[in-house]
């Protein structure tokens, strides 16, 4: 394919992308206030400071779970764009890719929403005081949630995304060993950067698995890829 054959692909992915995150988003919007009930359990009562803010954070919660509802058609997408640089054969394995993205994706949200999440809305509240409470708001909290738990579900993607360039031919087990410890340094700042607290528990939460990715996604392609 030319550059302009790609460019005309990424096109019609895109395009295609956005209709299905279109469409999640209108049944995201059917079931939105079950979806806010349960995105906000974990923070108790929340308010809203505008009289516009409940319609403007509802609608931008019907979308990021309309991306959610849509990320098998997202990562078809992805995936798909990346067939013409892949043999008959490795097409056929990159059909796994697919479904193993998605509960990749889906596992690193639970595991944000479930273990992280809570962890960091505890650690905020050890500020609190008799004469200081906390009077959260509903945009504030759900953009906390959201830098806390999409993350973790693009990351959990690591270990395809490195299989893939591994077979690819870009990036070899020897490669990966040798940038081992920076990776390891970066996955702290990383974390450090992305998590909205200071607290080393939840940024460690994050770190460690960056970590334990990488080096399962090292022995993969070292053992089983043999590259």
């Amino acid at each position: 394919m030319t550059f302009v054959d790609h460019l005309s692909e990424l096109r019609r992915r895109l395009i295609k992308s956005v209709i299905a995150v279109v469409i999640g988003m209108a049944v995201s919007a059917w079931y939105i206030d079950d979806i806010v009930a349960f995105v906000t359990s974990p923070a108790g009562t929340l308010y809203v400071m505008r009289p516009a803010e409940a319609f403007l954070i509802y609608m931008k919660l019907a979308l990021w779970s309309g991306a959610v509802l849509a990320s098998p058609i997202l990562f078809y997408q992805f995936w798909a764009f990346l067939l013409p640089a892949f043999t008959t054969h490795e097409k056929k394995i990159l059909a796994l890719f697919v479904p193993a993205s998605v509960l990749l994706f889906l596992g690193g949200l639970a595991f944000s929403f479930a273990v992280v999440l809570p962890q960091s809305l505890h650690f905020l509240m050890t500020f609190t005081t008799a004469e200081v409470q906390p009077l959260w708001s509903l945009e504030g909290y759900l953009d906390f949630a959201i830098l806390m738990v999409l993350p973790f579900g693009v990351i959990f993607n690591m270990p395809l995304l490195l299989v893939a360039l591994a077979k690819m031919g870009l990036v070899s087990s020897e490669q990966l060993k040798q940038v081992r410890k920076y990776v390891i340094v970066l996955s702290f700042i990383v974390a450090a950067i992305i998590t909205p607290t200071t607290d080393m528990v939840s940024q460690s939460l994050l770190a460690v698995p960056i970590i334990v990715l990488y080096e399962f996604s090292l022995a993969f392609i070292r053992y089983i890829l043999r590259k």
